[in-house]
């Protein structure tokens, strides 16, 4: 199962690759991070016309390529002729990034209905499983993956928390109850952590009893999206297990600099929730 936690300082998610150090969801932004010794990268996910799974954080690839477009209603020969507007490169397929990073892991946003089924399809078909978590807003996307996961080994992904299920946590730290009595998932359910920003609006999400309440569970807490020396000050007080940035070389330098930074552990390897 994919590590949500380190032994020492938090895990350092490159949020989509890293997109304030490189061109977002590409793979140059991907080589950078993972050169950078981050092994753990945040991404998202859409399924072409004819089936395949592409990496993009928009439905559109109006942003970010040289063209218009939904990409759910776009072929992958259409798509593959276009070029990101910044690197000139071409839009990613989850398949390569799999087979171009064997030993990073991957925290893939699933993000319209349906997308579920074929980027399962292509973690079995890359026997990347245990390197793989999948997030969703979306309560009944997260469905879909713990039931496949539930049944087929070569699917059997992590998953973290969805909308839902993360106000009930809010509420369970904020009123001091036994979150288990708010139904909130966790392992057992294939859900491994709670993946949360600092605050929704007015309310602050992560404090002490946030995590200890998520730790109760057996939920790592992964905090996005944090770019600041102040945010990260914050977060290294209250004991969160990772950071999520756009920054992730600067990050890693961060905490390294403070003893904080500790190397992957091997594919395969799990850990939990820190002492």
């Amino acid at each position: 199962m994919m590590p949500v936690t380190m032994r020492q300082g938090p895990i350092v998610f490159a949020h989509r690759g890293g997109g304030q150090e490189a061109p977002e969801n590409t793979m140059t932004a991907f080589s950078h991070a993972y050169e950078a010794g981050v092994r753990h990268i945040e991404t998202d996910a859409h399924v072409t016309a004819d089936g395949r799974v592409v990496i993009c954080h928009d439905e559109t690839v109006d942003r970010c390529y040289d063209g218009t477009g939904v990409i759910a209603q776009m072929t992958w020969r259409e798509l593959s002729a276009l070029r990101h507007r910044d690197s000139g490169e071409q839009l990613p397929l989850l398949a390569q990034v799999l087979e171009a990073f064997p030993d990073a892991y991957f925290n893939i946003d699933v993000k319209e209905p349906g997308v579920e089924g074929p980027l399962l399809d292509v973690v079995a078909d890359h026997g990347a499983a245990d390197r793989v978590l999948v997030a969703s807003f979306s309560e009944p996307r997260l469905r879909v993956v713990r039931d496949a996961a539930a049944s087929d080994p070569d699917r059997a992904v992590a998953t973290s928390l969805g909308t839902e299920a993360v106000v009930r946590l809010v509420g369970a730290a904020k009123s001091a109850t036994n979150p288990a009595w708010w139904h909130v998932p966790g392992p057992r359910q294939g859900a491994i952590a709670a993946q949360v920003p600092m605050r929704q609006g007015p309310v602050r999400v992560v404090d002490e009893r946030f995590v200890a309440a998520a730790h109760t569970l057996g939920l790592a807490v992964h905090v996005w999206t944090i770019n600041t020396v102040a945010d990260v000050l914050r977060l290294l007080e209250v004991g969160v297990d990772g950071i999520v940035t756009d920054r992730p070389a600067f990050l890693r330098d961060f905490l390294d600099a403070r003893g904080l930074w500790t190397p992957p552990p091997a594919p395969g390897a799990v850990s939990g929730p820190r002492d």
